[in-house]
């Protein structure tokens, strides 16, 4: 029985290789294309908007916003062996375009060079990446802190592994492609995240990353690709949402069963004035 690859390996181009080989089904992380096609043409309103789909992988959400209508939807994944995959697949479709690109290093897009970006599994791999590393680092910081304890001439070399163990998440986050995806993005363009991460988690990290205005919607979990005939929650609706987050629970409870979708709106005019201060 072949072994569960490390979290770790999956920012690495071997890693989604290897999968998309073995995997020739297409597959959709979290939501298809058609339960949220409400949302995504509430914010991006304009068949001619261009779109940014990060980490595609061998999904069908992109076929699915030219099949909708958009006309100009940018697909990229880190992995040669998919976007080859892809591309020969729609290669009867202009409307749909391939790149094989990290998401960490997008310099071939200018700045301010799309309407929206979507993310349904780029952001949240990251995250689950940074708590493997910071669950690493905690025990080499207490094996160090053993040892400084047994030879306290070691702090000198190791004394700045805490400064280090905080600071991971900020720098991963910066690393992992956030900082990128604000610079393609044009003013008030916007950032579409899908995740299972609760805003009591999520929230922080845009605060800490760039200066973007913040919605949040939810959406029921679902193994089709059509909406639930009675949804629990107004998909259109953005939820109410405080500073920390917590007014979402009281809205819809908690630990319900749903994905939640922020809506990252880039606001130019917000950085300008936090650079001035």
């Amino acid at each position: 029985m072949a072994t569960e690859a490390p979290t770790q390996s999956y920012s690495e181009q071997w890693y989604w290789d290897d999968r998309y080989k073995n995997e020739s089904e297409p597959f959709d992380w979290y939501q298809k294309y058609s339960p949220l096609a409400p949302l995504i043409n509430l914010y991006v309103p304009q068949r001619n908007q261009r779109v940014l789909v990060i980490g595609c992988g061998n999904s069908a959400f992109s076929e699915g916003m030219v099949d909708d209508g958009y006309e100009d939807v940018v697909s990229i994944d880190i992995s040669s062996v998919v976007i080859d995959t892809m591309i020969k697949k729609y290669s009867d479709r202009p409307q749909l375009k391939y790149l094989k690109m990290d998401v960490r290093d997008m310099k071939a897009f200018e700045d301010a060079s799309f309407d929206a970006v979507i993310d349904k599994g780029v952001l949240t791999t990251c995250l689950n990446i940074i708590t493997s590393l910071k669950c690493i680092m905690f025990h080499l910081y207490n094996i160090l802190d053993f040892c400084v304890c047994v030879f306290r001439n070691l702090r000198l070399h190791f004394g700045d592994v805490g400064v280090i163990r905080g600071n991971t998440q900020h720098k991963c986050l910066k690393r992992f492609g956030v900082d990128e995806t604000y610079r393609v993005l044009k003013d008030k363009g916007v950032y579409i995240l899908i995740t299972y991460g609760a805003p009591i988690y999520r929230l922080r990290l845009f605060k800490e990353s760039c200066s973007w205005t913040t919605k949040l919607h939810v959406i029921d979990k679902s193994l089709t690709d059509q909406p639930l005939d009675t949804p629990k929650w107004e998909l259109t609706k953005p939820l109410p949402l405080d500073a920390d987050g917590s007014s979402v629970e009281s809205a819809i409870g908690k630990n319900p069963d749903v994905h939640y979708i922020y809506v990252c709106i880039k606001d130019e005019s917000s950085k300008m004035e936090a650079d001035a201060a």
